[in-house]
């Protein structure tokens, strides 16, 4: 497969200044440049978490189940997934800037399509058309940095853009609940317009003009025919499940049995092939394939709590879209505080000291969810969500990073595009697992109302009666322990993670990478 832009460019291609310290110093051009494309990557980190908050108002819009709705979440990270590798050869082929507009176009007239949606089915098909931009703007953003900056200057360059990174997870789904309690839910696609618009200007009057593309850069299409309908079908599969006839429905076993069979041939390709679309040759090295279980883990656990906990608080507890945004900023906080720190020690004491000790902590704060009712002191769920953020806090980034720990530098872009994969088809897979056992736990406890479409539509801010929210919150409880599996997993992979750090006087693959962009932490969208 190709090197992925994510690595590190020549430094020819670093901004010009006007001597040789200039390398040094945070130009007003470059500046610009880092605001113009941090416009619009936080719009895409943002639209996860904006989204969450509204599941439950789209089912009621819809009138339709929890695992058909959940499409809205697992149809936008599928996208994701299936386009980061397009990425490289895309810049590669047209250029940065070119692809940075035609992204962010097909992001902002996603997020202005799933505005009007008229249907499940069209909102569902708009969010994918969003996914399929927005996966290419991360790392088209990291390469126009790369590219500007230069390695020296990368650093700092990316803590200008890491703010706002840092405090997206509490802001967006506070503003969300604030957008659908108080305008509409179409209004959380709307806000994407006028902010996609101002980056689409500034990128015609900032970003640098792009050279000819390079023809002889090929696009691996048969392993790209393989692996975006296999992990279709197989998520459809899951989806389906839930409405109506289980696992045993023909239709859910055809779907299952053809995205199974399509991802196994991918794999039988891509290891015979140099070049592939993903390389999964570098599963043959341990390192690697332990942090890329962790990654996984932690996209499956961050992603699925994300799609369960606002509708505990709206249909178990009766809350509001903007009480349930309030309610899980604690997670987002300790995410912030836990990933500002977890970097500088992994770097003195390896990812081992760090990662399981996360993954403990997350595990530590998902428990509580397990053991729910309708009346749960919310100060003790809020102490829990604030300690699983600190544990994704430590595990995400060190557990990505420590993948590159044995790899020889020329593998280290395609480890990340690898990466940044596996944790949104951890993410997709996940959520479309806990939607159908959640609705299957509903259904068990109140026959007649969990499997059914607009189920419990009415419920949004409106205490159910006591039996009847007692039972609701039981089969969250139950459908949480699924989250603690995922994680046990991530943990239990992250024991086998490096130890402390080889030292820098070696000569070996750890020590000879070059400086790159770490992989943005896609699972604190």
């Amino acid at each position: 497969m190709p090197d992925q832009p994510n690595a590190a460019p020549p430094p020819a291609t670093a901004a010009p200044g006007p001597g040789p310290g200039s390398d040094d110093r945070l130009d007003p051009a470059l500046i610009r440049l880092s605001v113009t494309v941090m416009l619009g990557a936080i719009m895409v980190i943002l639209d996860t978490t904006i989204v969450s908050v509204a599941i439950h108002a789209l089912g009621n819009e819809f009138h339709t189940s929890l695992s058909t709705i959940s499409w809205v979440s697992t149809g936008y990270l599928l996208a994701l997934a299936v386009v980061i590798p397009l990425a490289g050869w895309s810049v590669e082929r047209f250029g940065a800037t070119r692809m940075w507009n035609i992204s962010l176009a097909l992001f902002v007239a996603g997020s202005a399509l799933c505005g009007v949606a008229w249907s499940a089915e069209a909102l569902i098909a708009f969010r994918i058309l969003q996914g399929l931009g927005g996966g290419m703007i991360m790392p088209i953003c990291m390469t126009v940095l790369a590219q500007a900056a230069g390695p020296r200057r990368m650093g700092r360059v990316m803590s200008i853009i890491g703010v706002p990174t840092l405090i997206a997870p509490v802001l967006g789904p506070v503003v969300g609940g604030l957008i659908v309690d108080h305008l509409s839910w179409r209004w959380i696609f709307y806000v994407n317009v006028p902010i996609g618009v101002l980056a689409l200007f500034l990128s015609w009057r900032v970003l640098p003009r792009d050279d000819r593309g390079s023809a002889h850069h090929r696009l691996d299409l048969p392993g790209l025919a393989l692996i975006s309908p296999g992990l279709a079908a197989l998520v459809y599969g899951l989806s389906e499940a839930g409405n109506g006839g289980g696992f045993g429905a023909a239709k859910v076993e055809v779907s299952i049995g053809l995205g199974l069979a399509l991802l196994a041939g991918f794999v039988g390709y891509a290891l015979r092939r140099d070049g592939a679309l993903l390389d999964l040759r570098l599963f043959r090295d341990r390192t690697f394939s332990m942090a890329g279980l962790t990654t996984f883990a932690i996209g499956a656990m961050l992603f699925g709590a994300m799609f369960l906990l606002p509708l505990y608080y709206q249909i178990a507890r009766g809350q509001s879209a903007s009480d349930a945004g309030l309610l899980m900023a604690p997670q987002g906080l300790g995410a912030m505080i836990a990933m500002t720190i977890a970097g500088r020690v992994v770097d003195r004491r390896g990812a081992r000291s760090v990662v399981p000790l996360g993954m403990a902590l997350a595990l530590l704060g998902t428990l509580p969810f397990t053991q729910v009712d309708a009346h749960t002191n919310e100060a003790l769920l809020a102490l829990s969500l604030f300690v699983r953020g600190l544990g994704f806090g430590a595990a995400m980034m060190p557990a990505m990073t420590a993948a590159y720990a044995t790899l020889e530098p020329a593998a280290v872009p395609r480890a990340t595009t690898t990466l940044n994969i596996l944790q949104r088809v951890g993410g997709s897979l996940a959520t479309a697992l806990v939607a159908v056992e959640l609705q299957h736990a509903i259904a068990s406890r109140l026959p007649g109302v969990g499997g059914g479409e607009g189920a419990l539509a009415e419920s949004a801010g409106v205490q159910l009666p006591g039996s009847v929210a007692d039972k609701v919150a039981e089969a969250f409880g139950t459908t949480y322990w699924w989250i603690i599996a995922l994680t046990a997993v991530g943990f239990v992979a992250s024991l086998f993670l490096p130890g402390r750090p080889a030292d820098p006087a070696a000569d070996g693959p750890a020590n000879r990478q070059p400086q790159i962009p770490r992989p943005e932490p896609a699972g604190v969208e």
